[in-house]
């Protein structure tokens, strides 16, 4: 089961230091750990990655009370528990990106009254549920920690492997979660849609 002792634990082993009995053991180790986790861990983590696990699809109207001055004439308040955006939508389908926003100040900004948005969250009930993390994105998470580690260590623990290693691991979590998402084609060009209809006019002898 992943928590914050084996992922801890998991640190320890890259950086060649022995395991934690449990969060309070009064070891060094354990102390520079929790600075770490403090210094805002899970969210750095959450944010290198648009993962399926984490990930949150809403429905937002427009904030009444805010008026932007100029340009786009609607507002939407950022979810508190917002980390990244994934995509920004017109239908709650999520086939039609919305390409017209920005994003400023705790808001997006559209011209439309409804959007729907997907975000990485890190709401105890996505990002922050442990028991959702696949074992790749817990293995990144410990060797984040580890290369974290490594340097406030007194045994000349190897950064450049730690590096390497945070390096992988990342690119691992991210594949793999990449494959837990539907396939998506990319919208057709001006060329293709041109030939399309020619053959469907040819096909039924429209000229």
């Amino acid at each position: 089961m992943t928590n914050q002792l084996s992922l801890y634990n998991g640190a320890l082993r890259m950086v060649g230091e022995r395991r934690l009995g449990s969060l309070s053991e009064n070891r060094e180790p354990r102390r520079l750990l929790d600075e770490i986790w403090d210094d805002g861990a899970e969210r750095f983590c959450l944010e290198q990655g648009m993962w399926a696990f984490a990930k949150r699809s809403i429905q937002l109207d427009y904030s009444p009370s805010v008026e932007p001055p100029f340009g786009y004439i609607r507002a939407f308040d950022l979810p508190t528990d917002f980390v990244r955006t994934i995509s920004l939508c017109s239908d709650p389908y999520f086939q039609c990106p919305l390409l017209q926003y920005s994003q400023e100040a705790g808001f997006w900004f559209s011209d439309l009254d409804t959007i729907y948005v997907q975000y990485v969250s890190d709401d105890l009930a996505y990002g922050l549920d442990m028991s959702l993390w696949p074992e790749t994105f817990v293995q990144f998470f410990s060797a984040y920690l580890a290369r974290e580690l490594g340097p406030r260590l007194k045994n000349g623990s190897d950064q450049q492997k730690l590096e390497v290693q945070y390096k992988t691991m990342l690119t691992e979590a991210r594949s793999k979660d990449a494959m837990e998402s539907p396939t998506k084609f990319l919208p057709s060009g001006s060329w293709v849609n041109a030939r399309s209809r020619g053959t469907y006019r040819k096909e039924r002898g429209i000229y």
